[in-house]
């Protein structure tokens, strides 16, 4: 039992009984391990290695080190002993870049491994819902490995992989938040018909007008600090641009042909997604070198986008581990559609009354393996660029300065974002052939 505790997952063992050594070599009872739970443990990995990445990117953590007897090249030495780690690359920057690297590199593996899964019944299945000590290892194997990656073209390289795998996640982090909003919008009314309707339709107004208030607010303070009268051209078209669509797509969401079409749809989920698009077109434009158009260059403003992108990306994360939508059009985009119609229940009570966790995919897996593993190696390339301020390297970490291919890839995203909102509306109406009940 004690080899099954060490090896196996954190829920499914603890109700197995692997009395033999076989349970080193099996998924130590992959059927008890349901599939929210596995997509918490992933997701609790990638924070972990987040956990990480901010430890080390501390201002001070080097000195700190240096102060460790016998470790660090140049630091505090112990006789007959040679300190032999250089600890200007195990902190900082190249820190974030090669722990990055790593929980890429690791998620991508398994996106790979987990293509075309079907259902439990897989043997992938296994892979998948067990082995956690083994994909551990494997995590921090990967790790020790990366940050032996010598400096030189690395860190360009690296830093443009990031920039497109962040544009991707921002679209995904969008999505999510239109399923969030869609979830929490069809949750009240659905509240408001079965009783107590005035409260509820009035909470719906209220945190609708409120977001439209901070979105519009955005758009007056970004006006004001960043922008310019005989400067800043790119700034005011950002600006005006995002602004104009999100009223398109807050008046397409109230179109009698989309509301006849998605009767749960309005203007709740676009005044969400306007004022999150107004945050992406904030740190698009605190990316900007110039500084005649950048107030956001001072570190407080800088710290705060940077605090406000952590706390969106572990909401999404978290959210796309525990999400069970039924917004069709938004499944459709997140791979998740096949699994429509099952039963989100995964415990069943024993004789003894106790609550077990079972399989609940022997018939059809609940989410796309693949894709939610290449969404958490997309999120490590996303918490790679927020940690480091999307700030380019050069060679030899010597400078680290902003650049307008960062300011382009957000804003591209957020237009990309809203294009796929507006699709979500749309849809229904446009295909009307297709069930998107």
């Amino acid at each position: 039992m004690g080899a099954c505790l060490a090896i196996g997952s954190l829920a499914s063992c603890a109700s197995c009984l692997c009395g033999s050594a076989s349970c080193l070599l099996s998924s130590c009872c992959p059927s008890a391990f349901n599939s929210t739970i596995t997509r918490l443990a992933f997701s609790f990995l990638l924070l972990l290695g987040t956990l990480v990445s901010i430890i080390m990117i501390l201002p001070g953590m080097e000195d700190h080190l240096k102060q460790i007897p016998g470790f660090c090249l140049g630091g505090s030495s112990i006789p007959g002993i040679e300190n032999t780690v250089n600890c200007d690359i195990v902190v900082g920057y190249k820190s974030v870049y090669r722990m990055c690297f790593a929980m890429a590199c690791f998620f991508f593996l398994f996106s790979i491994i987990m293509l075309r899964v079907r259902s439990s019944k897989d043997p992938r299945g296994a892979i998948q819902n067990g082995f956690w000590f083994f994909k551990f290892l494997i995590l921090v194997g990967i790790t020790v490995g990366a940050f032996f990656i010598p400096d030189g073209i690395f860190n360009t390289v690296w830093y443009y992989f990031g920039m497109v795998g962040s544009f991707f996640f921002i679209v995904v982090q969008l999505i999510l938040l239109v399923d969030f909003a869609h979830s929490w919008n069809q949750s009240w009314l659905q509240k408001a018909e079965e009783g107590n309707s005035k409260f509820w339709y009035a909470a719906l107004l209220t945190f609708t007008a409120i977001f439209y208030a901070l979105a519009f607010s955005c758009v007056v303070v970004f006006y004001v600090y960043y922008t310019k009268p005989d400067d800043c051209t790119e700034h005011k078209v950002f600006i005006s641009l995002n602004f104009i669509f999100c009223i398109i797509v807050s008046v397409v969401s109230i179109l009698p042909k989309v509301q006849d079409a998605q009767p749960s749809s309005g203007l709740l989920q676009a005044s969400f997604i306007s004022l999150y698009t107004m945050y992406i077109t904030w740190s698009a434009m605190s990316n900007n070198p110039n500084r005649n158009c950048n107030p956001s260059l001072l570190s407080l403003v800088t710290d705060a986008l940077g605090v406000v992108g952590l706390v969106l990306f572990l909401a999404c994360t978290l959210y796309a581990s525990i999400r069970s939508s039924n917004n069709t059009a938004v499944n459709k985009l997140m791979r998740t559609e096949e699994a429509q119609g099952l039963t989100s229940d995964s415990s069943e009570t024993g004789e003894d009354g106790e609550h077990r966790a079972v399989d609940n995919e022997e018939e059809a897996v609940t989410y796309s393996y693949s894709f939610f593993h290449l969404s958490l190696c997309l999120a490590s390339l996303y918490i790679m660029m927020t940690l480091t301020n999307w700030y380019m390297p050069d060679a030899a970490y010597e400078t680290i300065t902003s650049t307008m291919p960062s300011v382009w890839v957000k804003i591209a995203s957020s237009w990309f974002g809203l294009a796929i909102f507006l699709w979500t509306l749309i849809a229904p109406v446009i295909l009307s052939d297709r069930d998107f009940s």
